[in-house]
């Protein structure tokens, strides 16, 4: 897991702007923290910032592959699980391997397929490929997204990054706000539009998508999509299909050379993937698996006993390290830690975010990467599965909207209104809701209910789960720690995405076709277990000191976030404790809600 900069143009010498890459690069470092490299020519500059996981020595970058037929130099950030067999396949073609780095396999795979290497890789990846015959750069992002990539094009040069304080370091890439950015930012915030950012002329690759830079310009194309089909697996045999994806998802990103560990919850998901990888320890003789959970100073005491969680985690989880016999490791994290860790959650993601839903992972990546590099999480389940609440809630399906981000009357009403009055936040989220449905892939064969299910799951899959994924890269990689995600392997997608809604919900429960699967090698007790929120505090003294620090932001009148808000509304929110919004601003599970403050100092553009 790394970062990288780059700026490119092919119609005049760049090679005298080493200070700006250089500057572009240093802003990534935290993503990075081993190593930098870098790669300069007339017309292509290219940087790195490594986080060392695989092949210290044979892994490094800028990496670069001179043949007869010209050179090639990549930057990558990201992990190709399938390298084993991308590597039987080039020397198989007569092409020799020098190291054990997945860097190496994938740019000689490039040079080996061309394009079409996208549609051989099985990973999370971002990566740009200089190409010299060609005279172009090729760029690619994952399946999902799950790794980032920012660009924005100035007088002809193209201009990328991986995260976008990397972009903002190039001389004349501004930080505008203009009509759509808030928009993006108030209405459908912390998610995003996939492809756009909250500033103007900024833009990401699109997840599943690949493009070329060359003297005519960018060029992007997509080469994936999920695919609707007709089901024709019996039970049994989706069971046995869906066992094989798992196990082979899992241990195909066991691959490390530095410590890795699984993040345990006591949740049915991170069980699922904790015990794939204990038994794949096991079975080849390594020593017991390493996991993690997160709690939070004094929440035992403070913990409240609800439907959705009858029991803290504590209990499940015990029972799990006990049963598989990992080596368990609590991280506790105390109140004031958390509020305090609200800024760096915020910088981290390069906007605002999701508050201690945030913070809390920032801070548990944080503690174990004194002794971890790499984790596997259970991200992505619900939203694979259908684990979710509005699933299953028919007001939260016939809402006609984004079912987790309903409180559009609050959100229009926190702008300045000589802002508000330009935008018309629930115009713009109808008109995203209306373009996101218009690509779903609805089959004659399809019942109502899978039907009606697929529209919600492919909203769920392309807008609530990409904010997840971007919250865990970005609060990991703020620590230089890496995170993968099983569940989030294309070819499991892909093959859930078809089967009907009717088993997925099997015995009418949240993800019942996964308990279904896991009840022959999970404990009843973990199977039967109600889904439970991510791991919060429960401790009263976190709400109190973030209503301080918002109180003391707004009682400046010369903050630059009032020129943004109603300051007067958000003042009699936090007079009333928050009763005044009625609605969550974004509603991750059930019922929480967050957002972190942000202060902005680009400009705003009407």
């Amino acid at each position: 897991m790394c970062g990288f900069v780059g700026f490119v143009n092919f119609e005049k010498d760049i090679s005298n702007n080493k200070t700006v890459l250089k500057n572009m690069n240093q802003a990534l470092t935290r993503r990075g923290p081993d190593e930098e490299g870098y790669y300069i020519d007339k017309h292509v500059a290219l940087a790195h910032k490594r986080l060392i996981v695989i092949d210290p020595e044979g892994g490094k970058q800028p990496m670069i592959e001179r043949f007869s037929f010209g050179k090639y130099v990549i930057v990558y950030n990201g992990q190709i699980y399938n390298t084993k067999e991308l590597k039987k396949i080039l020397k198989e073609n007569d092409f020799e391997i020098n190291t054990h780095s997945d860097t190496e396999i994938l740019l000689k795979s490039y040079i080996y397929y061309g394009k079409d290497v996208v549609k051989h890789l099985n990973g999370i990846f971002a990566f740009a490929i200089l190409d010299t015959n060609k005279q172009e750069v090729f760029l690619a992002r994952d399946h999902f997204g799950i790794k980032p990539f920012y660009y924005t094009i100035i007088k002809d040069t193209f201009i990328f990054a991986s995260e976008l304080k990397g972009l903002f370091e190039y001389p004349g890439v501004e930080k505008i706000l203009n009509e759509q950015g808030i928009s993006e930012l108030f209405g459908i915030g912390p998610a995003h539009t996939p492809g756009t950012t909250v500033f103007k002329n900024i833009y990401e690759v699109k997840p599943a998508h690949f493009g070329v830079f060359n003297i005519s310009g960018l060029h992007l194309k997509r080469y994936w999509k999920l695919e609707s089909k007709e089901h024709t697996d019996s039970l049994g045999k989706t069971c046995d299909k869906l066992k094989f994806l798992l196990n082979d998802s899992i241990t195909k990103q066991l691959v490390s050379d530095m410590p890795l560990c699984t993040f345990l919850s006591g949740g049915l998901d991170s069980s699922i993937i904790t015990k794939f990888a204990s038994d794949y320890c096991q079975k080849e003789g390594l020593p017991p698996l390493d996991t993690y959970s997160i709690d939070y100073v004094d929440n035992d005491k403070n913990f409240v006993k609800s439907d959705f969680q009858p029991n803290s985690d504590n209990f499940y989880i015990d029972l799990m390290s006990q049963s598989l016999h990992t080596n368990h490791h609590k991280i506790v994290i105390d109140t004031p830690e958390l509020a305090d860790s609200l800024e760096d959650a915020m910088i981290a993601r390069d906007m605002p975010g999701m508050a201690d839903i945030d913070s809390s992972l920032l801070l548990f990546c944080k503690n174990v990467k004194k002794d971890m590099t790499v984790a596997l999480t259970c991200e992505c389940a619900d939203e694979i599965f259908g684990g979710y609440p509005w699933f299953f809630r028919e007001d939260a399906l016939k809402s006609n909207t984004f079912p987790w981000s309903i409180s559009l009357t609050e959100r229009q009403e926190l702008l300045n209104p000589q802002i508000g009055n330009k935008i018309n936040l629930k115009e713009y989220v109808d008109y995203r809701y209306q373009e996101s449905l218009a690509e779903v892939e609805i089959l004659d064969s399809d019942s109502p209910e899978t039907a009606e299910k697929r529209k919600i799951s492919y909203l769920t899959l392309n807008w609530f789960m990409q904010t997840l994924l971007d919250r865990s890269d970005r609060m990991a990689m703020y620590n230089g720690f890496e995170i993968r995600v099983p569940f989030c392997d294309y070819r499991l997608a892909q093959y859930v995405w078809n089967i009907p809604w009717e088993w997925k919900a099997l015995k009418g429960r949240e993800k019942g076709l996964l308990r279904y699967v896991c009840k022959d090698f999970l404990p009843s007790t973990i199977v039967d277990r109600k889904k439970s929120p991510y791991p919060k505090t429960h401790n009263p003294t976190y709400l109190a000191k973030v209503k301080q620090m918002l109180t003391k932001i707004m009682e400046d009148k010369n903050a630059p976030i009032n020129n943004l808000l109603n300051r007067q509304y958000i003042l009699d929110i936090l007079e009333t404790d928050g009763k005044a919004f009625t609605r969550p601003w974004f509603r991750s599970t059930y019922g929480r809600s967050s957002i972190n403050g942000v202060s902005m100092s680009g400009k705003y553009v009407a």
